[in-house]
């Protein structure tokens, strides 16, 4: 009984934006979830009133030079089942840590896939061609994905260009690296980069969205999304320090099928 009720929370869950195709689709091949639904630990909870993550089967990370000496089989038997890896950022920054994460997490059997932050001083075309330069074409990678947010702190970028400038440098980015690795680019973003530049009329792409206090349909309404990054303040065996911990928006069985159709 425990177990139906879950999978009827999940669907129900899912029904507000899911990826495009949840029909489970089942097979002896496809790869597995460690550890279904996992509730980790976080050094800074948020209180849920609804659409806890934990209801989710599938939960991954994303990490980059900042995350060091990572144990990802014991990450991956905690119930980490995918990761997202920082690659580069503008035009001629290289994450240092891409390689070693890169490596290892595909000899530990973890779906992954390369990210690029975006950097408003450079040209879509010149990053896109520096992320290329520095990515393998690996095809039982996921999607590569564009880090779209805005970055304040930044010692030597203040530019904050329009919205439909955003958007534009955006779909040129996209296009290109699209052309080259053959899979449609995923897009992750946060709540405010989202509304300032009017991309719940950007569609086409599979959205990663960033959520830290509500469920994604609480803050972007009911824009499809197929990631959900839910706190930067988790705790993951295996993991030193804070951990961002994220969850696919679907079933174990959509899981599946998603990497099947992605990772090819």
């Amino acid at each position: 009984m425990r177990r139906f009720a879950v999978l009827i929370t999940l669907t129900l869950l899912g029904a507000c934006s899911t990826v495009e195709d949840l029909t489970p689709s089942l097979s002896s091949s496809a790869p597995t979830v460690a550890v279904r639904a996992p509730r980790f630990a976080d050094s800074d909870p948020h209180e849920w009133d609804s659409g806890t993550p934990w209801n989710y089967a599938v939960h991954g990370t994303d990490v980059s030079k900042y995350q060091t000496s990572i144990d990802w089989p014991a990450a991956r038997a905690s119930g980490i089942s995918f990761a997202f890896i920082k690659a580069t950022e503008g035009g001629d920054r290289f994450d240092e840590a891409f390689n070693e994460h890169w490596s290892r997490t595909k000899a530990s059997g973890i779906p992954r896939a390369a990210y690029h932050f975006f950097y408003f001083c450079t040209p879509a075309a010149t990053q896109a061609r520096w992320f290329i330069q520095n990515v393998p074409k690996d095809g039982s990678a996921m999607p590569p994905v564009l880090d779209m947010e805005w970055n304040p702190k930044s010692p030597t970028c203040k530019l904050r260009p329009d919205a439909a400038t955003v958007r534009s440098e955006m779909s040129t980015f996209l296009e290109i690296v699209e052309k080259h690795y053959g899979k449609k680019p995923i897009i992750y973003t946060s709540v405010d980069f989202f509304e300032d530049n009017g991309l719940s009329g950007f569609r086409g792409y599979p959205y990663w969205l960033r959520s830290v206090a509500g469920h994604p349909r609480q803050r972007y309404g009911s824009h499809p999304f197929t990631f959900w990054q839910y706190t930067g303040t988790g705790v993951v065996p295996g993991m030193a320090g804070n951990a961002d911990i994220n969850i696919f928006n679907g079933t174990e069985a959509a899981w599946k099928k998603w990497l099947r159709q992605n990772t090819r």
